[in-house]
């Protein structure tokens, strides 16, 4: 496997939680926002965590079909 492939994943999460906590509470864009910072470039990170999950789960498949 390409372990280049699995480090997308985690490396676009931990952008977005960066990302989420970086963001000013009192700001103008996100007044009426709701409890969750998903605005702008955590929704970004997050979309690109998900886009890059399959290999991660290619490896778990694999893992699980392995006998014990």
């Amino acid at each position: 496997m390409d372990w280049l492939s699995l480090a997308a994943t985690p490396t676009f999460a931990v952008m977005a939680w960066i990302s989420a906590a970086e963001t000013v509470p009192g700001a103008i864009c996100t007044a009426g926002a709701g409890p969750l910072p998903l605005g702008g470039m955590v929704t970004m990170y997050l979309l690109m965590s998900v886009f890059h999950l399959p290999p991660w789960l290619k490896l778990a498949s694999r893992h699980l079909r392995r006998p014990v």
